[in-house]
C-alpha cells in the first residue's frame, strides 16, 4: 500500500470512528435528554423520570466512557496504519 492510500485509508478509519461518536453524542443529548425524554419519563431511575436523570447525569457518565472508549478505538486505529507513538 503507498503512502498516499495509506494516508487515506488512515483518514477515512478516523472519520468513521468520529461519526461513531458525534452520533453516540447526538442520540445521548438530545435523544435521550430532549427528544426521547417524555418516552424514558415512564421509567424511573433513583426515583427520577429516565429521561430527567440522562439529561442531568446519565448523559456525563456516557461521555466519559465515550471518551475512553473513542480513546481505546483511536489507539487501535493508529497501531493498524503504524502511526501510533511508543
Amino acid at each position: 500500500m503507498n503512502s498516499d492510500s495509506n494516508a487515506k485509508a488512515y483518514w477515512s478509519a478516523t472519520l468513521g470512528l468520529l461519526t461513531k461518536v458525534l452520533v453516540i453524542w447526538f442520540l445521548v443529548s438530545y435523544g435521550a435528554g430532549i427528544l426521547f425524554a417524555p418516552l424514558l419519563n415512564g421509567i424511573t431511575l433513583g426515583g427520577y423520570p429516565l429521561g430527567f436523570w440522562f439529561a442531568q447525569q446519565g448523559s456525563i457518565y456516557v461521555f466519559i466512557a465515550l471518551i475512553f472508549w473513542y480513546a481505546r478505538k483511536m489507539s487501535q486505529i493508529d497501531r493498524r496504519f503504524d502511526v501510533h507513538e511508543d
